[in-house]
């Protein structure tokens, strides 16, 4: 069995929205203020777990990785391309544009609660989907890089309040920021 991890980069005051300024909030871009450090490679640490998983992202997300990824050629990059991907979405998307890529048939939230019963499903960004599924109970790690920054304004992680039943495993630095790992206790 699989786990749904969810990553995301985060503020201090728990803001993922906008981390690199191309949605134009006021308070964007607060992620690559502090050089490329903490935003590059697999800060995460899930090359070796997506090697036999799933990403799993919204449209919005994905059209921007698609935009992104299939140019690069670092060994992150590699496993990046390299990866299946599916994507949340009711008005599809064109699966050329980056390889491995599908788009989900039906609900995306049946879709990873069976995924999970057969491999790991890693959600990047996809605030809407990350919300369905923490509702749904369904997220299992968080794996967050925080920045030393408050945007003050923009959409939360935990807009409902902090997740129960999770426990830091791990935190440690990333260049100005911070990685945590936070695991359910039930485990």
């Amino acid at each position: 069995m699989g786990d749904i991890i969810v990553i995301q980069f985060i503020t201090l005051d728990g803001v993922v929205s906008d981390p690199d300024g191309r949605g134009g909030t006021s308070y964007g871009g607060w992620a690559f203020r502090f050089g490329s450090g903490p935003v590059t490679d697999d800060k995460f640490r899930l090359a070796e777990r997506m090697e036999h998983g799933v990403q799993l992202y919204g449209r919005r997300t994905w059209e921007q990785f698609a935009r992104l990824w299939p140019g690069r050629d670092s060994e992150y990059a590699k496993v990046m391309n390299a990866t299946q991907k599916r994507v949340a979405t009711r008005t599809g998307i064109d699966a050329a544009a980056w390889p491995n890529s599908a788009a989900i048939d039906g609900d995306p939230v049946a879709w990873a609660k069976d995924e999970r019963t057969r491999r790991d499903v890693v959600v990047i960004g996809s605030l809407s989907l990350v919300h369905a599924l923490a509702a749904a109970d369904l997220v299992d790690e968080y794996r967050l890089i925080t920045f030393p920054a408050v945007a003050g304004e923009g959409e939360r992680l935990f807009a409902g309040g902090a997740p129960a039943d999770f426990r830091f495993t791990l935190a440690e630095p990333v260049g100005a920021a911070v990685f945590t790992q936070l695991r359910r206790g039930r485990d």
